[in-house]
């Protein structure tokens, strides 16, 4: 598949070119970025979605869950217009002057759901 990136922070996507969209987020002070939350308010049309946020929390297994429900589940509850075809919460990283406070990404996660998301969204 031909992947385009955008940073919506800086620029604009015209959905017309695209087929599907996969939209990520971060979490900052427990709020999804507004960036990708103004994004999702468009239509989509027949368009396949997927979404997913970076998170401390979503790289911890005990918090997981809740992370996945807190930005994912209420996030998308609020666009019921959006049938994402995935989600997924993945770890993230905090800098602060600098310095890493923490860093749980993991990689190999984040390979084998885009394996995965691939395949959903080929179909």
């Amino acid at each position: 598949m031909e992947v385009e990136l955008v940073n919506l922070r800086k620029e604009s996507a015209d959905l017309a070119q695209y087929h599907n969209v996969v939209v990520g987020a971060g979490v900052r002070a427990g709020k999804v970025y507004s960036e990708a939350l103004g994004f999702l308010k468009q239509d989509f049309g027949d368009r396949k979605l997927a979404f997913f946020v970076c998170c401390g929390a979503g790289g911890d297994p005990n918090k997981r869950e809740e992370a996945c429900s807190k930005y994912i589940t209420k996030v998308l509850a609020d666009y019921p217009n959006l049938k994402a075809v995935a989600t997924e919460a993945f770890g993230g990283r905090m800098k602060m002057l600098g310095k890493t406070l923490f860093d749980n990404i993991d990689p190999d996660k984040i390979r084998a759901w885009a394996e995965t998301l691939g395949s959903k969204l080929a179909e």
